[in-house]
């Protein structure tokens, strides 16, 4: 039978690490590795583990300011409360990979961002530029956040589907469901140079879908959804990306080809005209006092 909709992780706990390198892998996509610091406090779950992730973007010393629970109601509406221009920015992002320690190098995580527009030209987002621009020994924070794709759900034969921001999700998955699984994953990639190629069971199909400067991101994915033939049922579905994507892949699967609803999961990762959602909400209720 399907369980919960999530798995939560060992531990909530602010983690500080250090960037280790990085490495420029298309147009839109550069890898930041990160290890050092707490690294050895953060237990690896594999599939589409997430965590909340603290940029300094104001300096440094900022960094200690962030409250211990500010992925929690009362601790976000205090981390609010650090003033603008010094509060580090907040955003959610997957492990691409867990490399545990060997020899004298420790632990790494590495994190795959999608860069929007260019730090040259101020074009890009904060948390792009800082990706863009990062360099080895930078601080950062981050708080575990567990899975969305729950294995209990099913990991022998799956429907994966994803934009770009997607993507590494999708590759954590694939890396570990076991080798006999089955399905398709489909992927909405800016270019043809985004698609980043990423191993998987022999039973597995990678799609590509590449969008046109017209479409609107998440419909090409969801067109390919909506053309593809499913597997047998049962089988678990997982839709992630923008928020017009996940809950569109669920209602037509649910809606109308007869999915389980129990059986699919599905996470918004931004919404169109949107850099942070639900941030106005959250500074709003920030304005009020505290009990």
């Amino acid at each position: 039978m399907a369980s919960g909709k999530i798995v939560k992780p060992a531990s909530a706990e602010l983690i500080q690490l250090t960037v280790q390198r990085t490495e420029r892998l298309s147009p839109h996509w550069v890898r930041v590795t990160l290890g050092g610091g707490d690294v050895e406090r953060f237990t690896p779950m594999g599939f589409d583990q997430w965590f909340r992730l603290f940029l300094p973007l104001g300096g440094e010393e900022a960094l200690e300011r962030v409250p211990p629970k500010a992925n929690k109601a009362l601790g976000y509406l205090k981390f609010l409360r650090i003033p603008d221009g010094e509060r580090p920015v907040m955003r959610n992002y997957s492990v691409r990979a867990h490399r545990p320690a060997d020899g004298e190098r420790g632990a790494e995580i590495d994190v795959d961002f999608v860069l929007h527009g260019s730090a040259a030209d101020g074009t890009s987002g904060p948390a792009s530029r800082w990706a863009e621009l990062c360099a080895p020994g930078e601080n950062v924070l981050i708080i575990d956040e567990g899975l969305n794709f729950n294995p209990e759900r099913g990991t022998d034969r799956v429907v994966l589907v994803g934009d770009e921001t997607a993507l590494p999700a999708i590759a954590s998955i694939c890396a570990s469901l076991p080798g006999t699984a089955t399905g398709v994953a489909i992927v909405e990639v800016p270019s043809d140079a985004d698609a980043l190629a990423f191993p998987h069971p022999p039973g597995i199909a990678a799609r590509w879908v590449v969008r046109s400067h017209t479409d609107i991101p998440g419909v090409p994915a969801l067109d390919a959804l909506r053309a593809l033939e499913l597997p047998a049922q049962p089988f678990h579905a997982y839709i992630a990306g923008e928020q017009g994507l996940a809950s569109g892949g669920r209602r037509l699967l649910v809606g109308e080809r007869g999915v389980d609803k129990n059986l699919v999961s599905f996470t918004g990762y931004w919404k169109i005209g949107a850099a942070s959602p639900a941030s106005k909400a959250a500074r709003e209720a920030a304005s009020e006092p505290l009990a």
